[in-house]
């Protein structure tokens, strides 16, 4: 853990405090300690170097307006920031690793504009209250954290996709029209960019800024349908899971769990812990024709709910969470590519006793590859053997930002000209 002893904390607290208020600050161990983690422990490799740091102050404003504010005392004083949400993240995007402010957006909950086509909100609004309100006005979100509780800046500053990724991709393929961002540049201004220039902040830890405001594209709301399905054995299921990519309109989400995993998952009548489960998120007027596929493909429908979200919560790094839960000890990558249903055997046998969750997205299928930990080097090797069969991986074992490295590089002069922002999360340079 890296921490600074000569950081003015006291000053800043009382410049910050003086402007926001007393409640926008606090110094309270049991809350500097909540606010300095999050879900970074799922990595047995990253949990290993936990504690990685603590905040030494909580700022919490209450609008976008006041969070330029609080980052100005910051860059006057030198002091570092670490962007916060809902802390849902799972690679330590939030953990503050070298000390200074944690700056909590989660009270920052106002929804500003809800036009056509179109949703405007401050960074903290959770997902769940955007989408409640979008379908008052007959729209919906088109894609959402497979956790709804995650706040708009959160899920666009450390996520990256979820519910909806199937038709619409992430949350970097368009669905950010403009942000309000603060530059840690001494200014004390929010920042208005718009369209490709969003990119650079887009699933960047808050590190090139910190998101106050967004506006996001939205769709016309439709009926959609959570259908539960059973699988013998797992080409029939991934057979399925072909093709339901030709399901016209298309599914929401499609989801495939190994049966060790669905014994993980809570109690269900709809999930039958002997065989695999293939779980999909369908516009109503197409499961008829979902049923019939099933049918066709020798599996079972278990059930289908008008209410989908149940679908959604069982999805991407929630078998995870579940099979950790059961049995300490696993650990996960994020993989994709033709060789999860092509050639599972030989993805198995890079991780002996491998275990499969996967997704269905547009153009390829991707999923959680989990097996039983024993070192670093065991999973970094196995990595290795999986990229030379084809099989691309996101590592959930580093804090470091890994994707749009040169986006974030081309801002950070004029954004972050003393490297306060999040630091620690990037590579060198």
């Amino acid at each position: 853990m890296t921490r600074s002893t000569s950081l003015p904390i006291a000053e800043l607290a009382e410049k910050i405090s003086a402007d926001l208020g007393a409640d926008a600050v606090s110094t309270d161990p049991v809350k500097l300690a909540r606010a300095s983690v999050d879900w970074a422990h799922m990595s047995p490799i990253l949990k290993e170097k936990l504690p990685a740091g603590r905040a030494d102050l909580l700022v919490t404003p209450r609008s976008a307006e006041q969070i330029p504010v609080a980052v100005k005392h910051a860059y006057d004083l030198g002091v570092p920031i670490t962007p916060r949400g809902t802390g849902l993240g799972n690679y330590g995007q939030a953990i503050p690793l070298h000390g200074g402010i944690v700056l909590d957006t989660s009270r920052c909950q106002r929804i500003v504009a809800v036009d056509e086509g179109t949703v405007t909100a401050e960074a903290g609004a959770r997902m769940r209250d955007l989408d409640n309100e979008l379908r008052r006005t007959g729209q919906e979100l088109p894609i959402f954290p497979s956790t709804k509780g995650s706040t708009l800046g959160g899920f666009l500053a450390g996520g990256s996709g979820g519910t909806g990724s199937l038709i619409y991709g992430t949350n970097a393929d368009g669905f950010v029209r403009a942000l309000d961002i603060v530059a840690c540049d001494g200014s004390g201004e929010l920042r208005h960019v718009e369209g490709d220039a969003t990119v650079p902040y887009i699933h960047a830890y808050g590190t090139t800024g910190i998101i106050a405001r967004a506006t996001v594209v939205v769709t016309p709301a439709y009926d959609w349908a959570g259908v539960f399905t059973a699988w013998d054995d797992f080409d029939s299921a991934t057979g399925f899971l072909r093709s339901l990519g030709a399901v016209d309109p298309s599914p929401r989400l499609v989801s495939l769990d190994e049966a060790v995993i669905v014994g993980a998952l809570p109690e269900d009548p709809a999930l039958d812990p002997n065989r695999l489960s293939v779980r999909a998120i369908v516009r109503t007027e197409t499961v008829d024709e979902v049923r019939r596929l099933v049918a066709d493909q020798g599996g079972e429908v278990l059930d289908v709910r008008a209410d989908s979200e149940r679908v959604s919560a069982l999805s991407f790094n929630h078998s995870t969470f579940h099979l950790q839960r059961k049995y300490p000890g696993i650990f996960h990558l994020e993989v994709a590519g033709e060789k999860l249903w092509s050639d599972p055997d030989a993805v198995r046998a890079v991780y002996p006793g491998t275990i499969l969750h996967l997704e269905l997205m547009r153009t390829e299928v991707v999923g959680m590859l989990m097996a039983s930990y024993s070192s670093p080097e065991q999973v970094h090797d196995g990595m290795e053997r999986l990229e030379a069969m084809g099989v691309s991986i996101h590592s959930p074992h580093t804090w470091i930002l890994e994707r749009r490295i040169d986006r974030v590089r081309a801002v950070l002069e004029d954004n972050d000209p003393r490297g306060l922002l999040n630091p620690g999360k990037l590579p060198p340079s």
